[in-house]
Formats: C-alpha cells, structure tokens, sequence
C-alpha cells in the first residue's frame, strides 16, 4: 500500500511524504524535496557573470570572464552533486534495522544501516535554530556499556527538516514497528 501527502518544511516549502506499507513489520518513508529552481540557478548565473564583466570591462582582461564561467560551472556541480539533497528515506523493518538514504541532485545517493539491535527508541525532539524551536525525528542508539544509557543521536530527514505534523505521522508508524518488534523480542 503507498499513498502520497504533502507537508511543508520549517521554512514554508512544499515537502511530499511518501508512505509505503510493505507488510506490517516493513514501511518506508520518503521526503522529497522541490527539484532546483531556474529561476534561482539563472539569478545566480547572471550576477556572477555580469560581476565578470564589470570586471572585464575595468581591466580589458578576457581570464576574469572565463575564470567566471569556470567558476559557476564548478559551483553548480558541487552544489548538486554535495549539498542539493532531493529526497530522503527511511526504512524500517522490524527483525532487520533501520536504512537511511539521501539522494542527491547529481543522482549521488548516501545511504546509513542501523541494525535494529542498536536502537533504543525513535522520538522527536526539538532544537532552537535561527531564533526558532523546531522538531526534528531522531534515532537513540543504546549505549554497550550502560545498558539504560544512550550512546548515539541520530537525526532523520536532516535536509528536508519537515514540521511537527509530518514528524508525527512517521513517528506513530516507527513506534508502532518498535513495539511490535519489542513484544516479540520478549516473547519468543
């Protein structure tokens, strides 16, 4: 089962969570992100170039302009092939883990595996960023040594930074498999 809803990000963009329910102990998440403005990459482009040929025209120097050019072209590639994240996933399964994905604007794709053993809880927390208080959903990782304690926080949806209402809908889901797994960890 698969169905599609749309959130917005903590800074009013549109978010669309795609849920998919492969079986009762297996669902994925995937947050996607709108796909890079050209109106934003070509205002980009044109300040840097006519800055270039400002330059050129002060100087009568054709490096500046070709430099400009080089230089906005290795600046776009970077930014899609290192920063531009158009979606994120995460994938639960109850007896195997956790996997996170991120797929970049490049097609690049940086994936996480979290064996399910490893993990304490998901839960939400909040965090102060740029003058406001936002959510975001995280993994607690146990602690080998204190069996009660947590070792590691690991966020989810880092990029998208979806607002409470999205976070809820996946949290309720992650819990759901978590106690589901939990009830027949004890009961074998």
């Amino acid at each position: 089962m698969e169905d599609e809803r749309s959130f917005s990000d903590i800074c009013g963009g549109r978010l669309a969570l795609q849920r998919r329910y492969y079986s009762p102990s297996c669902r994925e998440f995937c947050l996607s992100c709108p796909r890079l403005s050209l109106r934003s990459l070509t205002a980009v482009t044109c300040t840097v170039w006519l800055a270039a040929y400002g330059l050129f025209s002060l100087c009568e120097n054709s490096m500046i302009l070709s430099a400009a050019i080089f230089i906005t072209l290795l600046g776009l590639l970077g930014y899609l092939h290192f920063v531009k994240i158009d979606q994120e996933t995460l994938l639960i399964i109850d007896s195997l883990g956790i996997q996170m994905t991120s797929s970049y604007a490049s097609g690049k794709e940086s994936t996480t595996f979290i064996e399910m053993g490893k993990v304490k809880d998901i839960v939400i927390n909040e965090a102060i960023y740029m003058q406001k208080v936002i959510y975001y959903l995280c993994i607690l990782l146990k602690d080998p040594v204190e069996p009660h304690g947590i070792s590691q926080v690991v966020p989810v949806f880092q990029s998208a930074k979806p607002r409470l209402d999205c976070l809820i809908e996946v949290y309720r889901s992650c819990q759901e498999i978590l106690a589901q797994q939990k009830a027949t960890s004890t009961n074998p």
